[in-house]
């Protein structure tokens, strides 16, 4: 299998993405409509695989909610599972710290319940000061209604 890296939106299959985030457990029902909206305001990152007979698909993803200048906030990001093993994660990652939009920023930040020796690998750690920083969190806003 060949795998490749894009940021062109237009190669994003928004289902595929959608799919795995919705049963995530931290995006758990999220609606596609939201998915859609969240991929159109950031910048995004595809990992993309193609089998033997040329047949493209979503494997992986991440987003960076960011101004390009000051801050980012890197989020959903996933391999799926049959992928994982072959350092896409990586691979992933040094894509996203590589590039030229997010150099020179003073922070990027990310929220992850069970990958912390991934990010640590490049250079990510708990915050220094959490006092520092604060949250309006709605952690049930995808099960209200409209």
């Amino acid at each position: 299998m060949d795998y490749q890296i894009t940021t062109d939106k237009n190669d994003m299959d928004i289902d595929a993405i959608h799919d795995y985030l919705s049963h995530s457990y931290w995006a758990e029902s999220v609606p596609k409509h939201v998915v859609a909206k969240a991929i159109e305001n950031s910048l995004c990152f595809g990992v993309l695989c193609t089998d033997v007979d040329g047949n493209e698909k979503q494997v992986g993803f991440a987003r960076l909610i960011t101004d390009t200048a000051t801050f980012a906030y890197l989020a959903d990001v996933y391999i799926l599972e049959e992928h994982r093993g072959n350092g896409l994660s990586k691979e992933l990652m040094t894509a996203i710290i590589g590039h030229p939009q997010l150099q020179g920023l003073r922070r990027i930040m990310l929220a992850t319940r069970d990958a912390h020796g991934l990010y640590e690998q490049f250079g990510f750690t708990e915050l220094t000061d959490q006092n520092m920083f604060m949250q309006l969190w709605t952690p049930d806003v995808y099960h209200q209604t409209s």
